[in-house]
């Protein structure tokens, strides 16, 4: 199997390992980080589909490491599952870093 096609699949799944098992925010179960990764997903495919066309690439992909499998504009289906995975990790260590910030409350000095 292709590298970035492997790298890609084992990105996928140790960040869905890591939020199910580690993590275990339930963002998978928000309409709010559905509706984040549809946001992002509408910039990087247009975005994506320019810099890889195959009419036109600005980034060339060598063959042999991806499936071949192309998304809307020619974009390597390796780039949309590398850019969930990013993005989720991403959520997954903001919200850990929010929920162990201290409270206000805990900020200020007793009397």
């Amino acid at each position: 199997m292709p590298e970035y096609t492997v790298l890609t699949v084992f990105a996928v799944v140790s960040v869905v390992v890591a939020e199910l098992v580690y993590f275990k925010t339930g963002i998978f179960s928000t309409a709010q980080y559905w509706l984040s990764i549809a946001i992002i997903f509408a910039f990087q495919i247009p975005v994506d589909g320019w810099l890889t066309k195959l009419s036109a690439p600005i980034v060339i992909y060598d063959p042999e490491e991806i499936l071949g499998l192309r998304t809307p504009w020619d974009i390597p289906v390796e780039d949309l599952g590398f850019g969930f995975a990013m993005v989720t990790l991403a959520i997954l260590l903001w919200r850990r870093w929010l929920d162990r910030r201290p409270s206000p409350k805990e900020d200020r000095p007793q009397p």
